[in-house]
């Protein structure tokens, strides 16, 4: 998943260079730009997201449980 999203924000990234050089003549092309300019920033937080959910995956796999028994509510 990590790879597919790196390689689409790659592709947004070589869309982007070849818009910048149209941006100025066409108000198609700035708007094509922005919108590209919008997908690259949903992929790349898609991606970091991806990664902080693996890591506060393995945190909680490392800590211990604390099964809640029905006692436990009961102990005022």
């Amino acid at each position: 998943m990590e790879k597919k999203l790196t390689q689409q924000i790659k592709e947004k990234e070589i869309q982007l260079a070849k818009l910048k050089e149209h941006i100025e003549k066409s108000s198609i092309c700035s708007d094509l730009y922005n919108k590209v300019v919008l997908e690259k920033a949903i992929l790349k937080k898609e991606l970091e997201d991806l990664k902080k959910n693996k890591i506060v995956i393995n945190i909680k796999n490392f800590l211990p449980r604390k099964k809640t028994l029905i006692c436990d509510y009961f102990k005022k």
